[in-house]
């Protein structure tokens, strides 16, 4: 097999060197690997949003520049700092790990062992003739998910409120939640553990219906919409598993061990994107290293695959639906191995275009953005970019009609019908831009305001005149050194029935709200963990795919 062209590392351990000397460390490098390390580098070390990192490339490099890499982190990127959680002795000992690395065994997705990770923990229609209607709430679609990254767990949150009304274990690094639209009331999550979790919100706490382990590294999932069938997506053992939405037992697995990948080659592939869609019955899912999109029919006998997308591009990733005329007929799929976008028609089941996002770029658009402007008379689209601090938008052509600077990488891009801008974090920019969302107004495609959280004070600035819009006093958080921590934030999500912006502080620990339509500050959800992903159920019911 040829060897994979080095991506420029957004998550990359950069490169090193043979002869490095482990010293004195107790830590199973094999098993860290895989929970901090795989995600971005691949389960062989093959790269993808991170660098190839397998002996032949990297056997011959500076060992201690990687050492320092691991400790210290790659400002600007998604490599984040170990030295808080590796000693010096730990860092060397993974450096030498990955120069003599073997190789493993390609894991096998099986019915039976998907199967055999099934639970049933309660009786889903005794609590659906008990609560017809939810109990800690209005309605059951004014709850918002949190994922609590670190502390391995989903928190459900008043929407209208900000009162946190639940937490439950929900296995390692919670990645995505998703709701059931056809019925409300059943939320699912899946964990880069590959744990998938079924609540019912409508009892007291938010309870847990079943429980299904369908991987050891897993990350999205979707729903069809007519509420019967849930799938999720598996980095290891790579492939796909089409689940029943109302127990969450298994029904068929899409292995993803075997595939041609762009350059030609064979070999496994992780799953990334799972998108579903209201233009058919259809559920989509994205071969990360394999460069193709998958079109599952849920309606036919035994869920075959319909349609096969190759040459979308390399490393692809999530990916969001187009809104507008013929919702959801197209598929925006990030491929941040070669900096585009791949347009994925569900009608004649091909790849329509590719849009150019810039060199380097590693589109990131989470669950995306799409609005319409009222000056072109068209639905636009936006993604933030990983490696670029820059959003770009394109048109109903698929063109690049701009690209807007912001401070650095961004993670998402969100909006809504309520307010007038969109809302792009800069959580990969480094320490000097983690702590900013620009918005950007929809209609004149400028940038119209900087949100900025300090260690002390917030701020919303005018870009132009400078001036402080507005300002409210941040409660300083710090360390376990001590050391007052500049927060780190993401992830814009409407909420209160379009009145407020939530915007995840990641190290801080807590969710600021904001007022939609202006930006200004409103209040603190405090008392989290690693805050990451937000999902507003009212806000996701008229999104298609999310």
């Amino acid at each position: 097999m040829r060897l994979h062209k080095i991506v420029t590392s957004v998550a990359a351990f950069a490169v090193v060197s043979t002869g490095l000397i482990a010293g004195t460390s107790n830590m199973d490098v094999e098993k860290v690997f895989e929970k901090e390390c795989q995600g971005c580098h691949g389960p062989n070390h093959e790269g993808g949003v991170g660098s190839d990192l397998r002996p032949k490339v990297i056997s011959k490099k500076n060992s201690y520049v990687l050492s320092e890499a691991i400790l210290n982190g790659r400002a600007g990127t998604a490599m984040p700092p170990f030295k808080e959680k590796f000693s010096k002795a730990d860092a060397d000992k993974m450096v030498d790990w990955l120069q003599h690395f073997k190789g493993q065994k390609v894991k096998q997705l099986t019915l039976q062992t998907v199967k055999d990770g099934w639970e049933k923990l309660n009786d889903r229609m005794e609590f659906y003739k008990k609560y017809p209607t939810a109990v800690d709430v209005k309605k059951n679609t004014d709850i918002c998910f949190v994922t609590e990254r670190d502390a391995e767990r989903v928190a459900f949150v008043d929407g209208t409120t900000g009162k946190i009304l639940s937490k439950h274990p929900a296995g390692f690094a919670v990645h995505v939640t998703v709701t059931n639209k056809r019925q409300p009331r059943y939320a699912y999550s899946i964990s880069r553990s590959g744990l998938v979790t079924m609540f019912d919100l409508n009892t007291p706490g938010q309870q847990k219906i079943a429980q299904v382990q369908v991987g050891s590294d897993s990350r999205g999932l979707a729903v069809s919409p007519d509420g019967k069938y849930l799938m999720a997506g598996n980095y290891v053992p790579g492939g796909a598993v089409l689940m029943d939405a109302m127990t969450l037992e298994p029904l068929k697995v899409y292995p993803t061990s075997s595939v041609i990948d762009p350059d030609g080659n064979i070999g496994s592939s992780r799953v990334a994107g799972i998108v579903d869609t209201p233009y058919g019955p259809y559920i989509a899912f994205a071969l990360k290293d394999g460069g193709h999109v998958y079109i599952v029919d849920y309606s036919k006998p035994n869920f075959p695959i319909v349609g096969d997308i190759p040459n979308i591009g390399k490393i692809l990733h999530d990916g969001f639906l187009n809104e507008g005329k013929e919702i959801g007929r197209y598929l925006f799929i990030a491929s941040q191995g070669s900096d585009v976008i791949g347009v994925v028609d569900f009608k004649t089941k091909s790849l329509v275009t590719k849009i150019y996002t810039g060199p380097s770029a590693k589109p990131h658009p989470g669950q995306g953005s799409s609005w319409f402007h009222e000056g072109l008379g068209q639905q636009l689209g936006a993604t933030v970019n990983m490696n670029l601090g820059q959003v770009t938008i394109w048109d109903d052509n698929f063109d690049v009609i701009r690209q807007i600077p912001i401070g650095g990488g961004g993670l998402f891009i969100g909006t809504s019908e309520h307010t007038p801008f969109l809302w792009a974090d800069n959580v990969l920019g480094g320490e000097a831009n983690w702590n900013k969302v620009h918005l950007i107004n929809k209609q004149t495609l400028e940038l119209d305001r900087i949100i900025t959280v300090g260690k002390k004070q917030g701020t919303v600035i005018d870009p132009v005149t400078h001036k402080v819009l507005y300002k409210w006093n941040v409660p300083t958080v710090k360390d376990a050194k001590g050391k007052a921590i500049t927060p780190r934030i993401l992830h814009a999500e409407p909420a209160n029935h379009g009145h407020w912006t939530m915007i995840s502080e990641w190290n801080a620990g807590r969710i600021g709200i904001y007022e939609a339509k202006t930006g200004k500050f409103v209040k603190y959800i405090e008392g989290l963990t690693t805050p990451t992903f937000t999902y507003s159920i009212e806000h996701r019911q008229t999104i298609p795919g999310a």
